[in-house]
């Protein structure tokens, strides 16, 4: 297998993008991020989508963003793993160039979800979850992740309140990010305050949806076109699953997804929980930052919530999360947010972040985009 890298990277803000559609939203990032790298074209495209035939009637994305890219003709498909979507696109991209198949290869995450009732989706998302034993019986993301906060407050004897610090933490990185839905810090006061949506989850526990793409360019390492931008090394990127319904895990407070996902990846990049210098975690609910720390080894069970509210995870920490406000400050265009991960992780390898949350001598990062509720993981480490 060859050596494979980032060239270049794209995204559009994450907002309500009323006046652009779902194709315009992909083109934008996609040829930014060949702009970036300095290509004129590509050998295939890999698109992460969960909801467009659900939301937007669009299937074939593939051929359709092609098309409208200016890339007719080249290979061209949607890849679709529920929130995972984006990221699983890139893994597709990074094995078809490190085959050897391929010489370059774009991965887009691309998602419209604001111009639908919330309702419609709202169901469109819980089709990520077991049909037939979970969402028949009403269960949204929101309740299934209620469930799994209510169980560990039950079993690691924390109150409501002790969550706070993952949505503090994630707005004061959002609130230096350009392409953020919510550019503004909350209090502990806001936290307390918050709407309740689904006991004991509150509004500021939950990322908000919205639309928006982002884009990535992979290319073999000694395959590379002039470019601007400094490449970045994809040491790993690797996948596991685990049981779709929270019912038939031995634990559901232990996401064996995340802790296999994160195993193959430190294995294949010959890495330790150590080496990481940052890790860009899937914080769609609060509850899932937790026990995402906990099942990839960063915290021992029952103990996350304790280390950011005595003041780990954040910026200046020996591990920082959501350094550019995660899924919940940034917003979460679900089929998109894997390659948003990735491209603020190649900015802060770059050193192009925004200062105020720049990692000083960052090397390694880590990124993990989760499908449902764990059911699908994937893991990948980048390293300059």
């Amino acid at each position: 297998m060859r050596n494979v890298v980032i060239s270049g990277i794209g995204q559009t803000p994450v907002r309500e993008h009323w006046d652009a559609s779902m194709r315009e939203l992909a083109v934008t990032a996609v040829l930014e991020a060949m702009d970036n790298a300095g290509i004129q074209d590509a050998d295939a495209l890999y698109v992460g989508n969960m909801l467009s035939g659900t939301l937007a009637n669009q299937e074939h994305l593939g051929a359709l963003i092609a098309e409208n890219a200016g890339l007719e003709g080249i290979e061209a498909v949607k890849i679709e793993a529920a929130c995972g979507s984006a990221a699983a696109a890139f893994r597709q991209a990074v094995l078809a160039v490190a085959s050897g198949h391929v010489d370059t290869a774009i991965a887009v995450g691309v998602e419209k979800l604001t111009e639908m009732s919330g309702r419609s989706t709202t169901q469109g998302l819980a089709a990520a979850a077991d049909a037939d034993y979970e969402t028949a019986m009403g269960l949204s993301f929101v309740a299934i992740n209620a469930l799994l906060m209510r169980r560990y407050m039950y079993e690691y004897k924390y109150e409501k309140r002790d969550f706070a610090q993952f949505a503090i933490n994630a707005h004061q990185n959002a609130a230096h990010n350009p392409n953020a839905m919510f550019r503004a810090a909350v209090s502990p006061e806001q936290y307390d305050r918050a709407k309740m949506i689904a006991d004991p989850i509150n509004l500021l526990d939950s990322s908000p949806v919205g639309d928006g793409a982002a884009a990535a360019i992979v290319t073999a390492a000694d395959y590379q076109q002039t470019s601007n931008s400094k490449p970045i090394s994809i040491a790993a990127c690797e996948v596991a699953t685990d049981t779709i319904a929270l019912d038939n895990r031995e634990n559901p407070l232990h996401l064996k997804g995340v802790e296999r996902s994160t195993a193959r990846a430190l294995k294949t990049g010959g890495f330790s929980q150590k080496d990481i210098d940052f890790f860009e975690l899937h914080d769609a609910f609060s509850i899932m930052s937790a026990l995402s720390l906990e099942a990839a080894g960063f915290s021992d069970r029952g103990k996350a919530v304790q280390r950011i509210a005595d003041g780990e995870f954040g910026i200046r920490s020996n591990l920082p999360i959501s350094t550019f406000g995660g899924l919940k400050g940034r917003g979460h265009p679900v089929g998109a947010t894997g390659l948003y991960q990735i491209a603020e992780a190649v900015q802060q390898l770059r050193h192009e972040a925004p200062e105020a949350i720049q990692i000083p001598g960052a090397k390694t990062a880590m990124i993990q985009n989760i499908g449902g509720s764990g059911a699908t993981v994937i893991t990948s480490i980048l390293r300059i």
